[in-house]
């Protein structure tokens, strides 16, 4: 079963979250360098806080916090105190580029809690054979927006149809660590429909993916999630789908392939037309 995971600092909404069938709360700490990185684009900007992290880990006692941090820095040590401190289960580290600041943060976790690499680098791609073996190291991630960003691409998920994430999805499995990639929107709906997004990580053998904001129609408080959608009729939607797309055979699972590419290239179309405008 794909860990879906919901960012948000509100302890109601992560609450209500668990109890919907989310097993992951994400608290997102990042703010060093991503204005820079993505002020000029259509994507959340965190204003979460460490006084949060506290807050929702009492919200959730069933439920696991992921803290995303810092990219590394001199300030990395007090901020991993001071996550694991306030309860997170799982550290997160965005944009690194080199093993030495991977191994350095595994120093500074002192193996009190799970430890997960963001991959959003070329850099980092290229260490995904390192990663898979580093003591310290429970899980893979790739975040396609930065990691579209940081090589050039048009669309985040050219990523997912040029071999970028089935290679290091191949690596992950023969190495039997757990990874995870992108966000994912309703089933029927998004730039890219759910259900293709879907088919993609049930294809790949993928244990993890966040909500979108399309999923929860950009909800930050509970009052919103209860006005906007049915959000735990949505996540058993999500499960249903999951386990047709598990019984697939291999002449399926190759047609929903080839339907994500047609709709990635459907999209790269838009945005070309945009950009000549």
């Amino acid at each position: 079963m794909i860990n879906l995971m919901l960012i948000t600092n509100d302890p109601d909404l992560a609450s209500f979250a668990v109890e919907s069938g989310i097993q992951r709360i994400f608290v997102d700490l990042e703010i060093n360098g991503k204005k820079a990185r993505q002020g000029h684009l259509d994507t959340l900007i965190s204003n979460h806080s460490f006084q949060d992290i506290a807050s929702v880990r009492a919200a959730i006692p069933s439920g696991e916090l992921l803290v995303r941090l810092n990219p590394f820095y001199k300030g990395s040590a007090a901020e991993i105190e001071e996550a694991i401190e306030a309860g997170a289960d799982i550290l997160m580290l965005p944009m690194f580029t080199r093993l030495e600041e991977i191994q350095g943060f595994v120093r500074l976790i002192d193996n009190r809690c799970r430890f997960i690499p963001l991959i959003e680098t070329p850099e980092a791609v290229a260490l995904v054979g390192e990663l898979v073996a580093e003591p310290g190291v429970d899980e893979l991630y790739v975040g396609l927006n930065d990691l579209h960003l940081s090589l050039g691409l048009e669309f985040m998920f050219q990523l997912v149809t040029d071999g970028t994430v089935e290679r290091i999805a191949n690596v992950c499995r023969e190495h039997l660590m757990p990874f995870g990639f992108g966000g994912i929107a309703r089933m029927d709906e998004g730039l890219l429909p759910g259900r293709l997004v879907l088919a993609e990580h049930c294809r790949l053998g993928s244990s993890a993916v966040i909500l979108s904001r399309t999923f929860h129609r950009s909800a930050t408080r509970l009052s919103e999630m209860r006005q906007n959608l049915d959000f735990a009729r949505e996540v058993s939607r999500f499960r249903e789908v999951e386990t047709t797309m598990n019984l697939r055979d291999t002449t399926k699972i190759l047609a929903d392939y080839e339907s994500l590419k047609v709709g990635v290239g459907k999209v790269l179309e838009h945005v070309r037309r945009v950009i000549q405008k």
